[in-house]
């Protein structure tokens, strides 16, 4: 390709003229062709052919390297600024079990770690997402980034819907309503650390993803980035199966494979009760899904943050786990006394 500037409809020739005469696009095409998504260079007919184009042939680590770039670079200072120790992309939303992450994100916080979560809420795919959750037990979204700073300031965390953060990568997971299937910007929200986090710790739900995020995050140069497959595709650690830590530390890549924890029967619940997380933070229940669950998150934070093996971060989350605080940190709103459940049964999406 030359220097000189071309069309959006180039790329899509590059990316669509077949397995003989087409190829994959280099890191620096592929941020030139989202830059242009992004910049409003493209029709919405040019957009969808590309994203579902790649959609079909899957992205390389290069591709999602190049727009990764483009969406950093449209990220706001004031997000970037905000001082984070641990940044999380809570996409895939739940549908099996309630967020136990979340316990683990306050228990790193209250041990002086700063993590800022991002997340958004998908059309359609009947899933029980953080946003949803937040409100009932007792935390407010932010909205702006100063808000987000008073919490990460007051509780060690706070979450920020993507719109609010990079709307032209939201506006991009939302057309999954229009296609009815998922585009690479799920991954790259994922991957996209608008905090600028020193670690950003990834969940994924399919197989081989995890392994094509490390290899992006090398590319991308990026400090520390541990991706694994999640509960569901969220980030959180699931007790009941065998998990490969995938690892990306400066360039230098590797992986690690992880024993299940639990070997307890595992009955789903039918229904999700967000206020059993303040339950089961301050001792009035005991699930031992949920122990295992929390213990679990919170050493793969600590093999991130803190460089610890996995043995010793387990047994420090432990540690930590039974030695927490259990008054719940907020006020809980009157309102929320009477929220409804979330049915598990029925057919949900994975992404």
């Amino acid at each position: 390709m030359s220097d000189t500037p071309i069309e959006f409809k180039d790329f899509i020739r590059i990316i669509g003229r077949g397995q003989r005469a087409g190829r994959t696009l280099t890191m620096l095409e592929a941020e030139q062709a989202m830059s242009m998504i992004i910049n409003g260079q493209a029709t919405a007919e040019q957009k969808g052919a590309f994203l579902m184009l790649l959609r079909v042939r899957e992205e390389t680590p290069e591709e999602l390297t190049g727009f990764s770039q483009a969406f950093r670079a449209h990220t706001p200072t004031s997000i970037t600024e905000l001082s984070v120790d641990l940044d999380m992309g809570c996409y895939a939303g739940k549908r099996r079990h309630l967020p136990w992450f979340l316990l683990a994100v306050m228990l790193l916080a209250k041990n002086g770690k700063r993590v800022f979560l991002h997340g958004t809420h998908e059309p359609d795919s009947k899933r029980l997402y953080l946003k949803e959750v937040l409100p009932q037990i007792g935390f407010e979204v932010a909205q702006t980034p100063d808000q987000a700073k008073v919490a990460l300031d007051t509780l060690g965390f706070a979450y920020m819907d993507l719109k609010h953060i990079n709307p032209q990568l939201d506006g991009i997971i939302q057309l999954r309503e229009q296609f009815g299937l998922r585009s690479c910007a799920n991954t790259l929200a994922r991957m996209l650390n608008p905090s600028n986090a020193a670690h950003s710790l990834q969940g994924i739900f399919h197989r081989k993803i995890d392994v094509k995020h490390r290899e992006t995050a090398a590319l991308l140069n990026d400090a520390n980035v541990l991706c694994f497959r999640g509960e569901g595709g969220e980030v959180e650690f699931n007790p009941l199966r065998d998990v490969t830590l995938h690892l990306s530390r400066s360039a230098q890549q590797s992986s690690e494979e992880v024993k299940a924890t639990c070997e307890t029967f595992i009955t789903k619940p039918q229904e999700l009760d967000a206020k059993q997380l303040i339950s089961i933070w301050n001792g009035e229940l005991d699930d031992t899904y949920a122990n295992y669950g929390v213990v679990g998150t919170l050493s793969l934070m600590l093999v991130l943050v803190d460089k610890l093996d996995w043995n010793v971060a387990y047994q420090q989350a432990q540690q930590m786990w039974q030695g927490r605080d259990k008054t719940w940190p907020v006020a809980l709103p009157k309102y929320n006394l009477a929220a409804e459940t979330f049915d598990t049964t029925g057919k949900h999406y994975a992404h």
